[in-house]
């Protein structure tokens, strides 16, 4: 296993992996993500995704060899390479928006645990919770080999959800986007409004990119970190899709476009079986998003220790850390999941954007480029 985890697969296929691991939950795995940010436009949504599928890659691919190149497997260490000081604005809005994230998911994990497989609510936010603590207490390697099979039992999930509903309800969404349906936002809707929305989307899963930079230690080259972007902004963009054709079904029913989980609405009459499974993969998707992001605060926080003491957090420490994140995630999470997404994931996007996204697009990129002449010249002088 560790072979196979350290070969082609750990360096082009895992990082794109534990970014869609940890995107997952608050990315979509609700549906009122996708609702906010592309299917409120109907037939028009379609568009967002191409942006957002774009943004994804490009993100993927400038963090993983920003990370390569400096050696900057903790996010503390990367932005400091890329925008020194201010790497603190990062600290502080990365902290925000892992806990909104995570209290969008004890909020409607919660919930639908309690109306899927009958548990009580605070039951299946404290077993989540327990577990989370028990991933970060062993480390990366146990979180490496839990996120390599959920995320592909988290795909399968998806996709039979989809084609059940997709199967139900193609000749309704057919005749939306044959229309031309944008009725849900009334009036005419901007390209630039969708193409926003997408760019907004991206911005606030900016959040997760952090999750996966103890991977890159394993890529060599940048076409390993090309081909792994690449990857990234497949299997983070596939669910996002699936979702927005599976929504367009119904579209533009208020009872699935105003709901605080639409999934629910549109599973409805499948039978309890499907509605169990979902239950179970919506709890799952809470555990791997909480358990990313959890991480990638402690790897930041080691990173310091190590650095000012020489010394870092022990296992006991680490479960602590992450227990306590959930702790104050579920008080957040009683102002209610459609509130946290539209206003308060809105608002950290535009912060992301300014301390992660622009400063990687330029300040990056002429860092990547002048490394690339440098490294030819090298090899020019050898040869």
């Amino acid at each position: 296993m560790n072979k196979f985890m350290n070969g082609a697969f750990g360096r082009m296929i895992l990082p794109g992996i534990i970014l869609q691991s940890v995107l997952i939950g608050g990315g979509f795995a609700t549906g009122r993500e996708i609702v906010e940010y592309g299917a409120k436009y109907g037939a028009l949504g379609w568009l967002g995704g191409i942006g957002i599928f774009i943004g994804f890659t490009v993100m993927a691919i400038l963090s993983f060899e920003l990370a390569r190149m400096y050696k900057a497997f903790d996010y503390r260490s990367l932005l400091q390479a890329v925008i020194g000081k201010f790497w603190m604005l990062f600290d502080i809005l990365y902290l925000l928006l892992a806990i909104i994230i995570i209290a969008v998911m004890a909020s409607a994990t919660g919930e639908i645990l309690n109306s899927t497989l009958g548990f009580n609510y605070w039951a299946g936010v404290i077993s989540i919770t327990v577990l989370v603590g028990v991933l970060n207490f062993y480390g990366a390697g146990l979180i490496e080999k839990f996120k390599t099979f959920g995320t592909a039992a988290l795909f399968i999930g998806y996709i039979i959800f989809s084609i059940l509903v997709v199967s139900n309800t193609w000749d309704h969404a057919q005749q939306v986007f044959a229309s031309g349906d944008t009725s849900y936002v009334g009036g005419d809707v901007s390209i630039l409004a969708i193409l926003w929305s997408g760019i907004l989307y991206v911005g606030y899963n900016l959040a997760v990119y952090p999750a996966a930079l103890f991977t890159v230690k394993r890529q060599k080259s940048r076409k390993d970190t090309v081909i792994a972007g690449i990857v990234a902004g497949v299997l983070m963009t596939v669910p996002w899709f699936l979702t927005y054709v599976s929504i367009m079904g119904f579209y533009p029913s208020e009872d699935v476009l105003a709901n605080a989980v639409p999934w629910l609405v549109m599973l409805d009459g499948y039978g309890s079986w499907v509605v169990i499974l979902f239950g179970v993969v919506v709890g799952w998707t809470l555990i791997e998003t909480a358990t990313g992001m959890i991480h990638a605060f402690i790897d930041r926080v080691n990173s310091h220790m190590e650095e000012r003491k020489g010394t870092s957090l022990n296992k006991k420490q680490n479960a602590m850390i992450a227990i306590g994140a959930l702790v104050l995630a579920i008080l957040f999470s009683k102002i209610g999941i459609i509130n946290l997404i539209s206003i308060g994931y809105t608002w950290l996007a535009y912060g992301m954007i300014a301390v992660y996204a622009i400063p990687f697009l330029t300040i990056g990129v002429i860092r990547i480029i002048k490394n690339k002449e440098k490294t030819d010249q090298e090899d020019s002088a050898v040869a």
